[in-house]
């Protein structure tokens, strides 16, 4: 069993770490080069089994378990004093909520901030994975989301491509959202312009979701911008960790200054 954690840099004692979490069917190592465009110790990809070099681990049934043991592996790899941000896209947006949650329960410090891309409200997950197991015409749609026509793949890329697909939709229909699921941080909800599969109303719910600031952006892309328009997507997160990693006040959400 390979390990959940990718780490680009040292998340030493004092430092802001990124934790990102990609989307559903995909793998962390498309952030491996943002530690350079960024001013981190450490960006350190969450990588689910059955891709990339976890290709041959068993695949994760239980949602809850997902985040117990994403949560235990960074316990175990970043100092206490970390100024912990956590960036999630998609499937990775909702990942990222839990984790924040779970973190702040075993640490009893929450992150810095909580970006939440691309993502739905915790409630609106709650069987929408079900579709993607079920219907082509649906998976079909988030393909093209994605840019990738699955006319252009051929058969075995496409047939791989589907099935980790599949084993994130499954994965999702595990998922509960618990009681008590605001979180006392900053958290941002960022939406690519022209997403047809998540919309800015959609976005706008996770105002109700933290007791902390909260703060809407809009950039270029579509649903992958991160991937599909990098810069502006960097260039918001060196915005955010300027705001957060200050060192006149301690890591965690215990302060954090209003968004004006």
């Amino acid at each position: 069993m390979g390990s959940w954690l990718v780490p680009w840099g040292v998340p030493g004692a004092g430092a802001t770490v990124l934790v990102c979490l990609p989307q559903a069917g995909a793998g962390c190592r498309q952030y491996r080069g943002w530690r350079a465009h960024l001013d981190v110790g450490a960006v350190i990809g969450v990588q689910l089994p059955g891709r990339e070099e976890r290709w041959n681990d068993p695949p994760a049934d239980r949602f809850d378990q997902v985040v117990e043991v994403v949560v235990t592996e960074l316990a175990a790899m970043v100092a206490d004093d970390v100024h912990l941000v956590i960036y999630g896209h998609s499937f990775g947006g909702l990942i990222g909520y839990e984790l924040a949650r779970a973190w702040g329960r075993r640490r009893g410090r929450w992150p810095a901030a909580v970006v939440v891309a691309a993502c739905r409200p915790p409630a609106l997950w709650v069987g929408a994975g079900r579709g993607l197991v079920d219907d082509e015409t649906e998976l079909a749609a988030l393909l093209g989301a994605r840019g990738l026509d699955p006319k252009l793949l051929d058969e075995d890329s496409r047939a791989d491509l589907i099935e980790i697909l599949r084993l994130d939709a499954r994965l999702s229909l595990s998922y509960r959202p618990g009681d008590g699921v605001t979180v006392p941080c900053r958290l941002e909800a960022w939406g690519g312009i022209g997403d047809e599969t998540v919309t800015s109303g959609q976005l706008d719910g996770w105002s109700g979701y933290t007791t902390g600031p909260f703060r809407r952006r809009d950039l270029p892309g579509g649903h992958t911008f991160h991937s599909t328009s990098a810069g502006p997507a960097l260039a918001a997160l060196r915005d955010l960790l300027g705001t957060v990693a200050s060192p006149h006040g301690p890591a965690g959400c215990r302060r954090v200054d209003p968004i004006v």
